[in-house]
């Protein structure tokens, strides 16, 4: 069997991508059923009414920044698939950034390959760049911001975090872990952050044993690293939000930005939160019941941060698997978010295939087809099974939090940066 190389894989990923674009240009021609994905038909719309003068937000459910619909200008000029070429694109530079990310904490060569394999052939993620998803994109900014991050770049690190903050507003949960990373990062002598290296028995991560008030540990989070951060990251977000709001105004504001912190949506999805918000959406809601819906999410989120902030990669990955399951909205590119995160922790897993991992994955996957089958009666054969279909969002969260319990039992936490101390002791031992 010839050697899996990273060329191979993305050559092999690359024309199965173009396969998949063609063929959907020939499913969308000929099938009732379209293989597009609906958003894709907002963003181009929006694009065309750029490309014609006018504001994006005149396109109705066009909720995301005008930099999507300026990214887009080339469906109006070129070809109306461009938009999928660039998706893909940024698809398969996921794919890279994994093996730079596993590289730069010392990960073997075969362990990265087939950490690389479980995004670029998982058929969720290579199909929503196909159908004209914009997620890849996000996906692509925030493994770039960690290798920044990995590399000691803060000031880009800082910018791309704005910058995809701005472009799509959930990547805000990872604003307190990159703070308390930065805030223990220290440089050697070349003004580099000296990285934890990859073993197959990694040391736990230590937890500081000199007792220090809350306000000692709130002061120790101001360093020059997080300041800056904290500094450029909220500068080019308010800079390219200014720069849209005077182009666009309020409504730019309202659609882009503040509907998706408010959103409740009526029609069905994954969250245990639909069947209520489908009974109650026409009367409002109260601020205790937004509240009551908001804190569990909060919780844990917290918990899972001031747990697992150390182990960067796998802190963002926790968060993200909650974000989701908790969300008052949840759908299937959604997915994607915690699945380009995934890969980056495989390397640290004790759970084997067989037969740990496969009860996960049949957990997750059957939970969720049950979900599909519900969704189909009543979506497509018109049949009143709101209740039965609420239930099983139930059951489909039980399995999220169950897999990612399992995750979290066989992780070994390994904190991303050393501290220089470390880095002497071991340097002394291998002299010695």
């Amino acid at each position: 069997m010839a050697k899996l190389d990273l060329n191979r894989l993305m050559l092999i990923s690359a024309i199965l991508r173009l396969i998949l674009v063609f063929y959907g240009e020939w499913q969308d021609a000929h099938m009732e059923v379209p293989y597009t994905d609906v958003d894709y038909l907002v963003f181009s719309d929006a694009s065309a009414m750029v490309a014609s003068g006018r504001s994006p937000f005149e396109r109705s459910t066009y909720r995301y920044s005008p930099l999507l619909a300026f990214l887009l200008l080339p469906n109006s000029w070129v070809h109306r698939s461009w938009g999928k070429l660039l998706f893909s694109s940024a698809d398969l530079l996921v794919g890279l950034f994994i093996d730079k990310i596993l590289k730069l904490r010392g990960v073997p060569e075969n362990f990265r390959v087939w950490a690389v394999i479980s995004w670029l052939f998982n058929p969720f993620t290579f199909t929503i760049g196909t159908r004209g998803n914009c997620e890849p994109i996000v996906c692509a900014v925030i493994l770039w911001i960690i290798i920044s991050l990995l590399n000691g770049k803060v000031l880009q690190a800082a910018f791309l975090y704005g910058l995809i903050v701005h472009f799509r507003i959930y990547p805000i949960i990872y604003a307190l872990p990159f703070v308390l990373v930065l805030s223990k990062q220290q440089l050697n002598s070349n003004g580099k952050p000296v990285l934890t290296p990859w073993s197959l028995k990694p040391k736990p991560i230590q937890v500081p044993t000199k007792k220090m008030g809350p306000i000692s540990h709130l002061m120790g989070l101001f360093t020059k690293q997080t300041l800056l951060f904290g500094v450029i990251s909220g500068f080019t977000f308010v800079f390219l939000t200014s720069i849209f709001f005077y182009l666009y105004g309020w409504e730019f504001l309202n659609e882009a930005l503040l509907y998706h912190l408010t959103r409740t949506d009526p029609r069905h999805n994954f969250s245990i939160y639909f069947y209520h918000i489908y009974l109650n959406h026409q009367k409002g809601f109260s601020i205790g019941e937004k509240v009551v819906s908001f804190l569990p999410q909060l919780m844990v989120q917290l918990a899972l941060i001031l747990r697992f902030a150390w182990d960067l990669p796998f802190c963002l990955f926790v968060q993200t698997v909650a974000f989701v399951a908790f969300n008052k909205v949840m759908t299937a590119q959604y997915f994607v978010w915690f699945f380009c995160l995934l890969p980056l922790i495989l390397p640290w897993t004790t759970l084997k295939l067989r037969w740990q991992g496969l009860i996960c994955i049949f957990a997750w996957m059957g939970s969720q087809l049950h979900w599909l089958m519900w969704a189909y009666l009543l979506e497509f054969r018109g049949k009143n099974v709101f209740l039965p279909l609420w239930m099983t969002s139930l059951l489909f969260l039980a399995s999220n939090t169950i897999v990612l319990v399992m995750i979290i039992r066989h992780h070994k936490y390994s904190a991303v940066f050393a501290s220089l101390a470390e880095t002497d002791v071991s340097k002394r031992r291998k002299v010695q």
